[in-house]
């Protein structure tokens, strides 16, 4: 699995970080220097919507199934993938602070996670322009973190 990541990281690097038009240095710096902070932030603003949704799967769990295995197993795919992506990015954010390698590296596991549950989903839209967004800016800033 490990290979498939780095080949993955590797191909990802070539084209947003080395053949995309580069971000100007102070706007790298800004994203560095402010990342945990939106990821602390991003976490405090999602608890609410994890705490509705599970409420919300008590009722869901009642109908959904009965309306179609579908429908239940989507609900608990899209929660299970957010709340994972959620704890990820949790977990990167001393490792963002710090500016340290493993920081960048859970953030770019968050990013994937989420790219390939709009893959499973064939939402097409999102994967691209969410995903194109999303490895632009953290490929931009990898220079930044170090071992």
């Amino acid at each position: 699995m490990k290979e498939y990541i780095t080949k993955a990281e590797t191909f990802l690097d070539l084209y947003f970080g080395k053949k995309a038009p580069q971000l100007p240095v102070n706007i790298k710096e800004a994203i560095v220097k402010f990342s945990p902070y939106i990821a602390i932030l991003v976490l405090v603003l999602s608890l609410p919507a994890i705490l509705a949704l599970f409420s919300l799967g008590a009722v869901v769990n009642s109908y959904a199934f009965a309306v179609g295995v579908h429908y239940g197993f989507s609900y608990y795919l899209a929660t299970g993938v957010l709340v994972i992506s959620l704890i990820v990015d949790a977990l990167a954010i001393p490792g963002l602070f710090a500016r340290k390698l493993s920081g960048w590296n859970l953030m770019f596991y968050s990013a994937l996670i989420t790219a390939l549950y709009s893959l499973l989903r064939l939402d097409i839209v999102s994967l691209i322009i969410s995903g194109a967004i999303s490895f632009y800016i953290l490929f931009q800033v990898r220079s930044y973190y170090k071992n």
